[in-house]
């Protein structure tokens, strides 16, 4: 039995062996996955070379079992004596993160308990007392869970070197024995159970404390308690027996107190239960923190002073006091041609020859009002049914301010309608018109004694032919829809 359960323990790790070695060389290739369904553009995919950390070690050493929930115990059943045992285990260890990991174990000891040890002499009166020796012979394959409680809960501010680990397991298996008990009458097996069945299945949780002597070595000791689910572990006899109702638990259970060795398998220095993030990200915190990075602003400099770097500047020579925009271009804020530390009229667009400011001519005029057709002295159209200022007539205005303030004269801005709409209507909506200009243009420094403000509704069209008896197309209507000025 004990070679058949080594067999099978040794059949389940081969497959394990096979894929220790392991390292991790960051991937260099060219060829990634698709970035839209993996969510990043940095990254390659996981192969046995893209791994920094060894994950594998193999584990084993010895202990003293000590039955403590049973009808017969080894720890001073009524002799005052503690009566020890001995164990032993080989295991595989798979690290499946830095925290946490996976290991198949085989266990293969010996319990001693009961009045007295089986290796001496019983008492006369054992069998009538009831003050048996006994002692159980066990193998066992198990699968647990292995916990690094010091990297879950490793401190971020802890800079220490990480020498020691505590680490919680928990698992379950198959666990076949034989157990013997002795009285003055001699000794005689009294149970077994054979491996791999439901009777066979038992459990086991404990910890362990690590040291990790070296990049390969590590020390443990562990402290695990064996759930074995049955009662007959102890030597008792079957379920039934006198001695088996000394108490009334139906599961012997014991302690198993080992120390032994981990050697880590695979080429690289570190191992992955030994790995901590928080360290390594000191590390390279450390590192950025200590580097001299010296950043050189404006490497080129800054030739023509106007604060933006000849690196990114797209005129070199600014003239000195010129505001410039993010690229260092001097700004020109009405378009012209004229950069604005020259244009005299800086929102009004005009000729080189005149500094940026509009060309005032001498308006003629016939029968006081001037002509259109000969000054820059412009009229403005209007929208159906509105006396608002449209944004495409503002240089119009702008042009009429300029030339207004250089006269001597004064003016009367005139409103007019078409011939659409009452006539008493239209003559307020030509003196809203009129009087929406003379604002506009006294709000942008004419003087207000230069200006006079009517309204003249459909009485003063530019098209007389548009009346209600006929139909204008629509630009002559637009035309009629206007405020003009008038010299006096």
């Amino acid at each position: 039995m004990k070679l058949s359960l080594a067999i099978v323990a040794l059949a389940l790790s081969a497959p394990a062996l096979s894929f220790a070695q392991d390292s991790i060389a960051v991937h260099s290739g060219t060829i990634y996955p698709n970035t839209f369904s993996s969510g990043s553009a940095n990254i390659s995919p996981f192969t046995n070379t893209a791994r920094r950390f060894n994950d594998w070690a193999i584990s084993f050493g010895a202990g003293v079992p000590l039955v403590q929930s049973a009808d017969l115990t080894s720890i001073k059943n009524g002799n005052g004596k503690n009566l020890f045992g001995y164990s032993a285990y080989v295991s595989i260890d798979k690290a499946i993160t830095h925290a946490f990991g996976i290991n198949l174990q085989y266990d293969r000891g010996e319990t001693r308990q009961g009045w007295f040890n089986t290796k001496k002499s019983a008492p006369a009166d054992a069998s009538v007392n009831q003050k048996v020796g006994a002692r159980t012979q066990y193998d066992a394959i198990s699968l647990f869970g292995d916990i690094n409680f010091s990297n879950l809960f490793r401190r971020v501010d802890n800079h220490s070197p990480y020498r020691w680990a505590l680490h919680g397991y928990a698992g379950l298996g198959t666990l076949a024995f034989r157990a013997y008990q002795k009285d003055e009458m001699g000794s005689s097996m009294v149970s077994e159970v054979k491996p791999f069945n439901l009777k066979s299945m038992f459990a086991e949780a404990g910890a362990g404390l690590k040291f990790k002597v070296n990049s390969r070595i590590d020390v443990e000791s562990r402290l695990m308690y064996v759930i074995t689910g049955s009662d007959e572990f102890d030597g008792g006899g079957d379920k039934y027996s006198t001695i088996n109702q000394i108490e009334e638990q139906v599961s012997d259970n014991f302690f198993n107190v080992t120390l032994g060795l981990s050697l880590k398998l695979g080429k690289h220095e570190s191992h992955l239960m030994w790995h901590d993030p928080l360290q390594e990200m000191y590390y390279k915190l450390d590192v950025l923190g200590n580097k001299n990075q010296d950043i050189e602003v404006c490497k080129k400099g800054d030739l023509d002073n106007d604060g933006v770097c000849d690196d990114w500047d797209r005129q070199l020579d600014t003239p000195a006091g010129a505001r410039v925009d993010g690229a260092g271009v001097a700004l020109d804020t009405d378009l012209d041609g004229i950069i604005d530390l020259y244009d005299k009229c800086v929102t009004v667009p005009g000729p080189v020859e005149n500094q940026g400011c509009p060309v005032v001519t001498s308006v003629p005029v016939k029968d006081g009002l001037v002509d259109e057709s000969e000054t820059k002295l412009e009229g403005i159209e209007f929208n159906l049914n509105s006396d608002k200022i449209l944004p495409s007539n503002t240089p119009i205005l702008n042009n009429a301010v300029n030339y207004i303030n250089s006269s001597n004269g004064t003016y009367t801005v005139i409103g007019t309608t078409d011939t659409r709409a009452s006539e008493a209507y239209n003559q307020k909506l030509s003196e809203r018109r009129a009087k929406n200009v003379k604002d506009y243009l006294i709000k942008n420094g004419v003087q207000s004694d230069k200006l006079n403000a009517v309204g003249r509704g459909e009485k003063d069209l530019k098209y007389p032919e548009c009346n209600p008896a006929t139909k204008c197309p629509e630009w002559k209507n637009r035309a009629n829809r206007r405020v003009y000025f008038e010299a006096k």
